[in-house]
């Protein structure tokens, strides 16, 4: 965890880089604009979904930058309005149209819903063994989702990407996948900004002459997650990825653990039913 670019190896020997740019809620030319600069400063993992609507800027903000195919790892997601086996076919050829690859590195179930999930991940299954992604995933998946996955699938999701932040750590789901392989990736790591005020990050920081985002941002990765920060501004773009020159010491890990309250920003996935 010294670079930018350092990556871990997920469950079926594909490296994926620790540290991505997030670009939810990013459109137009703001979007194409923040894939640049993440890209000129060395970010490699650029993180989508067809639900985003920015899926073609992203996608020319990659093939404007120069950087070889090989280089980056491009994530896209399914939305729900496209769940089940021949419509989630049909919704990843639309997104690798607007993104202009023929090949995505990782491709995610946006979420579970009720039953519609098993379709499609027969769906990722048959994606992936004809090359077309590197991974599968999914994301905002709880353990009875996986366990229920889990009986009709014969791969293993690479990825789960969940809503993960110290007011939020969900360890039991994180300790589950850990011990089924599946990598934990964290949406909305500094809980959208509400984290500045915090006295013991605050503390933290200073100490280490970083900002509170930093210090959040580096807890995530000596935790073992990919994270994904979204921003639009140059400035915290880079900002967010300098956090490669110091570490946090065991202790200070374990604080900022505790600040754990179970506290939601987004949706809980159970009550997202279709």
């Amino acid at each position: 965890m010294k670079h930018l670019t350092d990556t871990t190896i997920l469950n079926n020997g594909v490296h994926m880089p620790r540290f991505g740019l997030g670009t939810y809620k990013a459109e137009g030319a703001e979007v194409a604009k923040a894939v640049a600069t993440a890209l000129e400063l060395g970010y490699r993992s650029i993180d989508t979904a067809a639900v985003y609507g920015n899926e073609e800027e992203v996608g020319q903000s990659i093939a404007a930058s120069g950087v070889a195919r090989d280089s980056l790892f491009v994530t896209t997601k399914v939305w729900n309005t496209d769940q089940g086996y021949d419509t989630t076919l049909r919704a990843f050829e639309t997104s690798c149209q607007k993104l202009g690859l023929d090949v995505i590195d990782l491709y995610l179930i946006h979420w579970p819903g009720q039953t519609l999930y098993k379709d499609t991940w027969r769906a990722l299954e048959r994606l992936y063994d004809e090359g077309r992604v590197r991974a599968i995933g999914v994301s905002n998946f709880q353990i009875h989702h996986l366990e229920e996955l889990k009986k009709e699938s014969s791969i293993v999701p690479a990825v789960n990407q969940v809503e993960l932040h110290p007011r939020f750590i969900q360890k039991e789901l994180h300790d589950y996948c850990a011990q089924h392989q599946i990598q934990i990736e964290a949406w909305a790591p500094l809980m959208k900004g509400r984290l500045q005020d915090n006295e013991l990050l605050q503390g933290i920081a200073g100490k280490h002459g970083k900002t509170v985002s930093q210090v959040i941002l580096r807890w995530g990765l000596q935790n073992s997650i990919v994270i994904i920060p979204k921003s639009v501004t140059a400035s915290r773009i880079k900002e967010n990825s300098e956090i490669f020159d110091f570490e946090l010491s065991a202790d200070e890990v374990s604080a900022i653990s505790g600040l754990d309250a179970g506290e939601r920003i987004g949706t809980n996935p159970d009550n997202l039913l279709f």
